[in-house]
């Protein structure tokens, strides 16, 4: 019965949320491309400006939680490795392969599960994990992907296009000098409401990628994505908590975190750097299904 609790009341509005999505994309096949776009140049970054600027946390605390971000993100990238020299993989595989495990759906999918799941602490505790994620996505991610065909000053340029990057930097330089751009209504306001709306629209978002995703790959290699991401990760982050001093009911916020399935962002950008992104869109479809069901169980579990 707690598992149908935590199942009902945590993790199906999430997937009747991206249900829609999916449902309206079967009905009027819907431009994926520029619902991502709209995700990653508009929603993400608000939110993250929005949620850095207003945050209450400690520089401290944002540290410890960026920190163990960041390791759990190098382990799965160590790790990745690994199998793809043991499997003898070619590159592009195992760069497909360390961008599926590497770098989780902490956004999209993290925020409102923490939103149901831990209200109040698990919110704002996502909002640092979030920023991790897109720095390390848009750096790390963006270089592995790019790395079978550029190379050098190349590689930092489609980092430099990437908005949410300059909403951190904002977001800091806002908290350092301690401006008052919540008094800037024009742009404040503006900036809330978009924020606001980021769990919805992301979700829909995440249910059409999912539609239109073709999810034929060999079983062997989308396993070892799919344990080292839905299994392995949260084993790591349970070894990492007392590390990194999280206690209580931060340190479940933390575990249940790293649990989460593929980021969406890992198939778009191998798709536009040609790093086998049909592999990495069946790694977000399966992972996502599939997360169901595991993290459920963790949650349940934690508990």
């Amino acid at each position: 019965m707690f598992f149908w609790s935590v199942f009902t009341n945590v993790l199906l509005p999430i997937l009747v949320m991206f249900g829609f999505g999916w449902l309206i994309d079967r009905r009027s096949r819907l431009d994926l491309k520029s619902l991502v776009k709209l995700n990653i140049y508009l929603f993400v970054p608000a939110f993250i400006f929005v949620h850095v600027v207003d945050s209450n946390l400690s520089g401290a605390a944002a540290a410890r939680i960026m920190g163990f971000t960041a390791s759990i993100i190098a382990s799965m990238f160590v790790l990745s490795a690994i199998v793809g020299r043991g499997m003898r993989y070619e590159a592009g595989h195992t760069r497909a392969l360390q961008l599926a495990t590497m770098f989780y759906n902490s956004g999209n999918y993290g925020i409102p599960l923490m939103s149901l799941a831990f209200p109040g602490l698990g919110e704002l505790m996502q909002v640092f994990i979030v920023l991790t994620q897109n720095i390390s996505t848009f750096t790390v991610g963006l270089a592995l992907a790019a790395s079978t065909h550029r190379s050098g000053w190349r590689l930092a340029l489609p980092m430099l296009r990437q908005v949410s990057l300059w909403a951190v930097l904002s977001a800091i330089i806002v908290r350092v000098l301690h401006l008052p751009v919540q008094q800037v209504r024009w742009l404040w306001v503006p900036l809330h409401y978009i924020s606001e709306g980021l769990v919805a629209f992301a979700l829909i978002t995440l249910g059409v990628q999912l539609s239109q995703t073709k999810v034929r790959q060999s079983l062997p290699r989308l396993g070892w994505a799919l344990g080292l991401r839905l299994l392995i990760a949260p084993g790591i982050a349970a070894a990492l908590v007392p590390i990194f001093g999280f206690k209580g009911q931060e340190a479940t916020i933390m575990i249940v975190s790293s649990s989460f399935p593929t980021a969406v962002n890992t198939a778009l950008i191998a798709h536009e750097f040609n790093a086998d992104s049909q592999f990495a869109a069946a790694a977000v479809f399966y992972s996502t299904l599939l997360s169901m069901f595991t993290v459920t169980l963790l949650i349940a579990f934690l508990r």
